[in-house]
C-alpha cells in the first residue's frame, strides 16, 4: 500500500513540476541544431527559431550577433527583419540557399549571398568559418520596418497581440480579429467614400448646372480612386496582422498587384477628362489641325499608361525586376528602329507637321504632282482627297521634306482674266466700259477693294482686251467659285446693256480695189511737215489724262 502511494506521488511530481536539469538539457540540445558555418545554416537559423513552434529568439538572433551589436539588439534585428519579409509577403525558399561553406558570389566574385532578390542590401556574408547577416543590412533594417510600416503602425504588432494567441484554423485569435476588423473598416469606408462623390459632390456640382461635368468625368473616376484608396488602406494594415506566409504571399501579392492596377485604370480614365478638357480648348481655335491632334495625344498617353501600369505591378506586385526587361526592351528598340526607319521617319515628320503646322485639315495645297484638300494626319501618313475625289496616302516623312503650297492659308483669293473686246468698239465706249467693270469690282460684297487692277492694256490679234485682275476674300473654294460666277454674271449684264460685243478669234477679208468703188488703201501725206500738223492738231483737241 505504501508503494502503491509512493509510485503515484512520483508521478504526480513528475507530470506537474519537471526537474531544471531537464530545462538545460533542451536548450543545449536546441543550440546543437543552429549552423552558422554556410549560407544555408545562417538564413535557416533566423527564420527558423522565430517559428510558433519552435520559438527561441536568442538562437535565432545568433546569425546578427557581430562586435558592438548586444545580444537583446540583436534578437530585436532578427525580429524585425522576419516581419519585414511577412509585411512584404517575401517566401524565402531555403532549399535554394547554397549549402557550400566555401561559396562565392558570381557577380562580386566575394563570398557573400543575396537573400531577397529585390533587395541587393540584405544579404549575408562570411566572416572566418562562420555566415552573418552583413553590417549594410543591420544598418538597413530599422529602414525597411518603417517602410513596411509606415504611419506608426508598428505599434500594432505589439498590442493586437495581446487580444489572444489561441490557433483556430492555421490563424490566431488575433489575426482573425484583425482580418474582421479590416473588412468592416474597409466596407465603412467604401460607402462613406461613395457617399461623399455620389450625395455630396455631384450634387454640389449639379446645384451649380456641372451635372454634365460630374456625371462624364467625376463618376467615371470615383468608383476606381475608392478601391485604389481602400487596397493602399488594407495594404498598411494587412501587414500589421503577420499572417503565415502561405496565406499572407497571397493576399499581399494579390493587393500589390490590385493597387497599381487600379492606380492606372484612375489615371487611364483621367487621361479621358484631360483629353475632353484639351478638345474643348482645341474647338476655341481658328486651327482645325490640333483638332486632329487630340485623339492622337488621347492614344499616346493611353498607351504610355498600359505600359507604365504593367511595369510597376510587375515590380510592386509580382516582385519580377523589371531591370533586364527594359534592357530587352531597349536593345530590342534599337533593332527595332534600324529595321523601321522609314516608320520613324514618318512618325518624327508627323511630328515636325504638328509643330510648323504648315497645313490644316480642310485645306487646299499643292506639293509636286500632289493637289488636293487635306482630310486626316495621321502618325505615319495624311490623307488627301485629290479634285479627281480619290483618297491619296501621303508619308509624313515625304510632305515634311517637300515644298508645299497651302492654298488655304491665302487672305485673299486671286482671280485674273482678259476681256476681249472687238475692234470697232469706240475709244469712248471702252473707257465707259471699264469705269463700269471696276464699279462692279467696288460694289461686291466679297472683293478686296483696296488692291485691284482693270485697265485697258493690250492690242490683240483680233480683239482689245482688258486686264480683269482682282481679289477675293473668301475661305473657301466653294465660295470663291460662287463670287466668280457673280462677277462674271455682272460682267455680261454690263457688256450686253452698253452694247458692247465680245471679241473671238476671226479673221476679215478685205479687198483693196473693186470697180467702181473707192479703194480702200489709205491715202497719207507726203510731206513730213503735214504729218507734223496732223500730230500737233491730235493734242491740241485731246483731253489731259487724269494723274
Amino acid at each position: 500500500m505504501r508503494k502503491k502511494a509512493f509510485l503515484l506521488l512520483f508521478v504526480l511530481i513528475y507530470c506537474y513540476c519537471p526537474l531544471p536539469a531537464q530545462d538545460t538539457v533542451s536548450t543545449v540540445q536546441a543550440e546543437k541544431f543552429y549552423d552558422l558555418s554556410s549560407p544555408y545554416g545562417a538564413v535557416l537559423t533566423h527564420l527558423k527559431f522565430l517559428q510558433d513552434d519552435n520559438y527561441q529568439p536568442e538562437i535565432a538572433a545568433k546569425p546578427f550577433q557581430q562586435q558592438g551589436i548586444s545580444e537583446e539588439r540583436a534578437q530585436e534585428l532578427a525580429l524585425k527583419l522576419l516581419q519585414y519579409y511577412n509585411a512584404k509577403g517575401y517566401f524565402i525558399d531555403v532549399d535554394a540557399i547554397p549549402r557550400e561553406p566555401d561559396y562565392i558570389d558570381s557577380s562580386s566574385n566575394r563570398a557573400q549571398y543575396q537573400v531577397v532578390p529585390l533587395h541587393p542590401e540584405i544579404f549575408v556574408e562570411r566572416r572566418g568559418a562562420n555566415w552573418y547577416y552583413s553590417q549594410v543590412t543591420l544598418a538597413e533594417i530599422d529602414r525597411l520596418h518603417r517602410e513596411a510600416f509606415p504611419y506608426g503602425t508598428d505599434r500594432l504588432l505589439n498590442l493586437l497581440p495581446k487580444i489572444g494567441q489561441e490557433k483556430y484554423l492555421g490563424f490566431h485569435l488575433w489575426q482573425l480579429v484583425g482580418l474582421f476588423g479590416l473588412i468592416l473598416i474597409g466596407l465603412i469606408f467604401h460607402k462613406l467614400f461613395t457617399w461623399l462623390t455620389e450625395e455630396f459632390l455631384f450634387r454640389a456640382l449639379e446645384k451649380y448646372g456641372y451635372s454634365k461635368v460630374g456625371r462624364k468625368y467625376l463618376l467615371p473616376v470615383a468608383k476606381p480612386f475608392s478601391y485604389f484608396l481602400l487596397i493602399a488602406l488594407a495594404l498598411i494594415f494587412v501587414r500589421v496582422l503577420q499572417l503565415p506566409i502561405t496565406y499572407g504571399r497571397f493576399i499581399i501579392t494579390t493587393l500589390n498587384v490590385l493597387q497599381p492596377l487600379f492606380g492606372a485604370v484612375v489615371v487611364y480614365r483621367l487621361v479621358d477628362v484631360l483629353g475632353s478638357y484639351m478638345e474643348v480648348l482645341a474647338a476655341r481655335t481658328e486651327s482645325t489641325l490640333d483638332d486632329q491632334l487630340v485623339p492622337l495625344v488621347r492614344k499616346t498617353l493611353k498607351f504610355f499608361v498600359i505600359i507604365v501600369g504593367g511595369l510597376v505591378i510587375l515590380r510592386e506586385g509580382l516582385n519580377v525586376d523589371i531591370w533586364p526587361i527594359l534592357t530587352g526592351l531597349s536593345i530590342g528598340g534599337l533593332a527595332l528602329a534600324l529595321a523601321a526607319q522609314d516608320t520613324l521617319k514618318n512618325f518624327f515628320g508627323s511630328i515636325m507637321i504638328f509643330i510648323d503646322k504648315p497645313f490644316q485639315v480642310g485645306h487646299w495645297i499643292s506639293s509636286g504632282d500632289l493637289d488636293g484638300t487635306v482630310e486626316e494626319v495621321g502618325f505615319r501618313s495624311t490623307r488627301i482627297r485629290t479634285f479627281r475625289n480619290s483618297l491619296t496616302y501621303v508619308p509624313n516623312a515625304k510632305l515634311a521634306d517637300s515644298t508645299i503650297d497651302n492654298h488655304g492659308l491665302r487672305k485673299y483669293r486671286r482671280f485674273f482674266t482678259t476681256i476681249t473686246i472687238t475692234y470697232d468698239t469706240p475709244p469712248a465706249m471702252v473707257e465707259l466700259f471699264v469705269e463700269g467693270l471696276r464699279k462692279i469690282v467696288e460694289e461686291h460684297p466679297d472683293t478686296r477693294k483696296d488692291y485691284f487692277n482693270v485697265f485697258f492694256n493690250d492690242l490683240g490679234s483680233h480683239s482689245l482686251n482688258i486686264m480683269f485682275y482682282i481679289f477675293f476674300d473668301v475661305p473657301t473654294w466653294p465660295e470663291e467659285l460662287r463670287a466668280r460666277h457673280e462677277i462674271l454674271i455682272e460682267v455680261m449684264k454690263l457688256a450686253e446693256h452698253l452694247g458692247i460685243r465680245f471679241a473671238f478669234p476671226t479673221q476679215t477679208l478685205h479687198v483693196e480695189e473693186i470697180p467702181g468703188k473707192p479703194s480702200l488703201t489709205p491715202v497719207y501725206p507726203t510731206e513730213p511737215a503735214e504729218m507734223r500738223q496732223r500730230l500737233e492738231s491730235y493734242y491740241q483737241h485731246k483731253a489731259p489724262l487724269k494723274p
